[in-house]
Parts: structure tokens; sequence; C-alpha cells
């Protein structure tokens, strides 16, 4: 059986699996990491959304094959080593504006903030409507107000 190694949270790691197999069932079966949640397989929902070397991307739609051994995988999990911290601000944003109802989506909602949040800075400017108007992770329970209210008061403490 091929193996497959990249980085995951900081960590190398090595699966032993056919290439073909999706990135998110390599995550949640292989290695046991279940923050990114199964949604639609499609890359239409979202649910799933990690970062790759720092951009989002949902690994429900890349083959364990497409992967580097130099790639960066960032989970969920991984999200508050990225600032040192025991929660990343756009975590904390999430406990204080109340954005969670059924809770399924958020962990793909908060990958998907702070990887637009880093896109926005790096195009120069800070995040606004036309950049959350680009985050299309679906969420079931509506919460998309409270979402954009959250990742606009986290951006300012990233």
């Amino acid at each position: 059986m091929p193996q497959h190694s990249f980085r995951l949270n900081g960590k190398p790691v090595t699966v032993d699996c056919p290439g073909d197999v999706r990135l998110l069932w390599v995550l949640r079966d292989l290695l046991g990491v279940t923050g990114p949640k199964y949604g639609c397989g499609l890359d239409v929902c979202k649910a799933c959304t990690c970062h790759i070397n720092g951009k989002a991307f949902n690994p429900c739609s890349v083959q364990v094959s497409d992967i580097k051994d130099t790639d960066e995988i960032t989970t969920i999990e991984g999200l508050p080593a990225t600032v040192g911290k025991d929660l990343h601000p756009m975590q904390e944003a999430w406990l204080d504006y109340d954005v969670a109802q059924c809770g399924y989506c958020q962990p793909g909602q908060i990958m998907a903030a702070v990887a637009k949040v880093r896109q926005a800075r790096a195009e120069g400017h800070e995040i606004g409507d036309a950049d959350l108007d680009e985050i299309r992770n679906i969420c079931r329970c509506g919460t998309y107000h409270r979402i954009r209210e959250a990742i606009v008061s986290a951006a300012k403490n990233m």
C-alpha cells in the first residue's frame, strides 16, 4: 500500500492508503481528526474547510496523493497553535458572539473566516462586506449575521 506523508497541525504524519482516498477520510478515519466535518463530499457545503499552507481548502475534494510531503494541513484542532494560545481569536469571537447553534458547520466556518481575514490583509485591506460575501460555507441554522459580526470582531485581534 502506498505511503503518503505531510504535516498535520505542525507534526509530520504518514498514512498507508490508496492515493485516491479523499483527504477528509484520511484525516477523520485514519488519523482520528474529527474537527473537519463531512457534509456533502462535493466541495459545496464547506463543512470540512481546513487550511493547506495557510489557505482555505476542502479536503473532501482532494485526493491524498495530491498532498505533498511539504504541505502543512491545519485543522480546527491545530488552529490555536498558530497563535500560541488556547484559543485562536476567531474561536474567542465565536464564543463572544454566541455564533454556534447546532455547531456542525462551525469548524469549517472558523477556518474559512481565518483564511479570508489573512487573504484580505495580504491584499492590503481589512476585511469588509465584499470579503464576507465571498465566504460560502453553509449554515443550516442560519446564524450568518452572528458569523459576520464575529469575523469582523476577531479580525481586530488577529
